[in-house]
């Protein structure tokens, strides 16, 4: 083997396959999206279901960030559990990850949507009204699951997850959240125990589902401020030496 073909086969191999599904809910959330996406084909007012997980992620994110994403979203369920065996699992595009792309994705999303609900009003007191509104979030979710399921299988599991306006929906919300002191008090960093102990494996960048860098970004208080961290403690339970923890965030 070729020194050359060597280095490509270490580079294809740095992010590393590894369980991140530690709750029923993180494994089994996968069946709300197939219902959702699916059955909302056949039975337009399951679509219906999907206000609530636009309240929740809403409502968690301003006390915790994007801690939704990583233990509670069904689409996030659906990547890593049915899709992480067989993603080529690459390293995530700038591109994806580009403000420009996140921007621009939100503004296009949220236009189509407030497009497609002004096209019903008419339709406000009838019984088609449900229905219509319903299809609406159903049409979406199959949207997400069939290309996000695209990227996740040929790149990686959670590619959609960088410009996911849900998760950009996250971050305002948690932006507020945070100048308004809530935060404080209810949110959780991935911490370690001293940063002297690290021995800059780098293992928590390698099973990261959003590929972060958190052994090189701890802050002073020994804590990863990363608005992307999705909380989802795989870097905690992956350590080798056991010294990452999720905390409370510690304030000065």
């Amino acid at each position: 083997m070729t020194y050359e073909r060597m280095i490509l086969d270490m580079k294809k191999q740095y992010y590393i396959k590894t369980n991140r599904t530690f709750t029923n809910l993180r494994k089994y959330g996968c069946i709300f999206t197939v219902l959702v996406a699916i059955g909302g084909q056949w039975e337009p007012k399951i679509g219906l279901l999907v206000v609530l997980i636009m309240t929740g992620l809403i409502i968690t994110s301003f006390f915790s960030g994007r801690y939704w994403c990583g233990n509670i979203c069904p689409h996030g369920s659906f990547f890593d559990s049915l899709l992480l065996p067989i993603s080529k699992n690459k390293k995530i595009p700038q591109i994806f990850k580009s403000k420009y792309t996140i921007l621009v994705f939100l503004i296009f999303f949220m236009w189509n949507f407030i497009r497609r609900i002004l096209s019903i009003v008419h339709f406000w007191g009838t019984y088609d009204f449900l229905d219509k509104l319903g299809a609406i979030f159903s049409n979406t979710y199959l949207m997400v699951m069939i290309v996000g399921g695209l990227f996740a299988i040929v790149v990686n599991p959670r590619t959609w997850c960088q410009f996911c306006p849900m998760g950009s929906m996250q971050k305002i919300s948690y932006l507020i959240g945070r100048k308004l002191g809530v935060t404080r008090k209810t949110n959780k960093k991935i911490t370690i125990e001293s940063k002297e102990k690290c021995k800059s494996c780098g293992l928590c960048e390698k099973v990261c589902p959003f590929q972060l860098q958190p052994y090189l970004n701890f802050n002073e208080n020994n804590q990863f401020d990363d608005i992307n961290c999705i909380k989802c403690s795989t870097c905690v339970v992956n350590c080798p030496i056991g010294i990452l923890s999720l905390k409370q965030e510690v304030n000065e």
